[in-house]
This record gives structure tokens, C-alpha cells and sequence, in this order.
């Protein structure tokens, strides 16, 4: 059976494994699975196809009482909970199991099921399709991987890469971008110019605001593929909406700051300094009964 789970230890909630963040289920024979996933088994043992469950595994069925130290790092006599998801069962449907299979039949396996996902997907069902290509993918896993080469590895590669392109074009439809660009990122750690996972990457990106990162897988492709006019289109969209945000941005700050006061015009200034002297009472014969004087007349001479 295939399964996709995330595992935490119960006392710290640390999680320590994730296979959907890997993009990889996990392979599960029950009765040959590893002493370590005991309790995962007994728990997806009862569990239907399809079906998600939360599990609560005691150390015994777990990393025991001693633990694990290296990867993944689980401490002595952690109880464990398991977010698990039974993808589906294999075995049944191709008749051996696939630690009984040569390199030919896994591949030939994975390829019938990928085949599969693609009908579903032509009849617009996506979860039926997604559950095909990651029982495909079960049979690709890590451990299988990395013991082939040559011709081998370039059979299960045909056969992988399209199934994490059909993933990515299922979670497209589904707006859940960020698993869009982790089925991309593996295709591309195979093939760093494969068009198709270089294209969906920057739509996905693209939704999610990242208009600078998506604009570069754009440009790589049409640098691949200059007369690719979807890409042409993703390109002139990216360009209408920086325009969009800057026009926003120009409206907001104008609106924060207000318009550019106009100057006003400077004032003249007049000192007017004035001085008025009156004398009253006794007169002397000086001339004049009050006498004003102004700053603006000049001084009396002296004698």
C-alpha cells in the first residue's frame, strides 16, 4: 500500500517526517514493514483507501526505548502521533508485490498507473487522477532510485518526471500553489530546463505575488521556447500588473501626502518708525508750540 504521512513525538510536537513536504509517499508492505513503523502499519491496517486519520503510537511501537539519534531524531521512549492518508493499495491490482518485482515490472507498474491518472484527468477528476500518480510514484521512491543508472534510471525518470507535471497541473487547477512548486522543483533537480515544470512553477508563483520570481521562470522558458505563446501571454499579464500596482501605489501616496502646496506670496514690510513730540504748559520762544519729528526727515544739522 501507499501511504503520505507526518509524524511528530507527542511530548514536544516536534515533527521529524513529513512525506507530503517531500513529495514522496511511503511504500507499505504490512508484515515486512520496519520494526520502527509498527504501529503506522497496525493503525493503516483497518484504515480504507482514501481515508485520513490522526494516530497515537506508544514507544513500544515506535523508536523504543532507546530512540533515534541520527535521521530522523527521535528521543528515548517518545510516543509518537501519526497524520496518515492511505493513498490506495497495489499490491492486489498488479499481483506481486513490489519487493518481488524486477526493475522492468516496477517501472512498467508506475507507468500503467500514471496512465490511469491521465484518463481521470482528461474526465476532470482530480483527486481520482492525484491518487493514480502518487501510487506511480510509490514505486519511484528513494530507495529505489538510487539504485539504478544508465538506461535503468532514464526508464523510471520517463515515467517519474511526468507524474510529478501531472501533479503540478492537478494542483494548479486547485489553487495550492506551494505543492505546485515542490512537484516542479523535483522534476527540475532532474531536468533544470524542463519547459513544463518551469512554466507551472511561474504560474503558481505568479498566484502567489511573486511576480519577480515567476517573471524568471517565464523568461527561461521562452528563451527555450521563443514561439511559445502561452508563455508570450504569461509574460504581458506580469507586465499589465506591475503597471496595476504601480498606478495603486501612485493613487495612495498621493492620497497620503496631499497635493503640493502652492507658494505664498512674501509679504512687504514697512518700518514705519515715528516720533511726535509735544510740549505743552510754558512755552519758550523757540519757534514752535509742538514740534513732530519722523524717522523718515533727516536729522537737524549740528552747529
Amino acid at each position: 500500500m501507499a501511504v503520505h504521512y507526518r509524524s511528530w513525538t507527542e511530548s514536544t510536537m516536534h515533527k521529524y517526517e513529513d512525506t507530503w513536504q517531500e513529495q514522496q509517499p511511503l511504500e507499505l508492505v504490512l508484515g515486512r514493514e520496519k520494526k520502527v513503523l509498527s504501529g503506522l502499519a497496525i493503525g493503516v491496517a483497518s484504515m480504507k483507501a482514501g481515508e485520513r486519520s490522526l494516530l497515537h503510537v506508544g514507544w513500544q511501537l515506535g523508536y523504543g526505548e532507546e530512540g533515534n539519534f541520527s535521521f530522523p531524531n527521535v528521543p528515548p521512549k517518545a510516543d509518537l502521533i501519526y497524520e496518515v492518508e492511505l493513498i490506495g493499495f497495489q499490491e492486489a491490482k498488479e499481483g506481486k508485490a513490489r519487493g518481488d518485482m524486477t526493475v522492468e515490472e516496477r517501472i512498467e507498474a508506475a507507468d500503467r498507473r500514471r496512465k490511469e491518472g491521465n484518463e481521470f484527468f482528461k474526465e476532470g477528476k482530480l483527486a481520482e487522477a492525484m491518487q493514480q500518480y502518487e501510487m506511480a510514484l510509490a514505486y519511484m521512491g528513494d530507495d529505489f532510485m538510487f539504485q539504478l543508472f544508465g538506461k535503468y534510471k532514464d526508464m523510471a525518470n520517463a515515467v517519474k518526471n511526468p507524474c510529478h507535471l501531472n501533479m503540478a497541473a492537478c494542483l494548479l487547477k486547485l489553487d495550492r500553489y506551494e505543492e505546485v512548486i515542490g512537484q516542479c522543483n523535483m522534476v527540475l533537480v532532474e531536468d533544470e530546463n524542463n519547459i513544463k515544470a518551469l512554466f507551472r512553477r511561474g504560474k503558481a508563483k505568479s498566484a502567489l505575488g511573486r511576480t519577480d520570481d515567476a517573471r524568471e521562470d517565464f523568461q527561461k522558458v521562452r528563451k527555450l521556447s521563443p514561439e511559445d505563446n502561452a508563455v508570450v501571454r504569461e509574460l504581458h499579464l506580469l507586465a499589465q500588473h506591475d503597471k496595476e500596482v504601480y498606478m495603486k501605489q501612485k493613487e495612495l501616496y498621493k492620497g497620503l501626502f496631499g497635493p503640493r502646496p502652492e507658494p505664498k506670496p512674501k509679504r512687504q514690510v514697512r518700518l514705519m518708525c515715528a516720533m511726535s513730540v509735544q510740549v505743552t504748559g510754558l512755552q519758550e520762544n523757540v519757534g514752535f508750540g509742538s514740534a513732530t519729528q519722523s524717522c523718515t526727515s533727516n536729522p537737524p544739522a549740528k552747529s
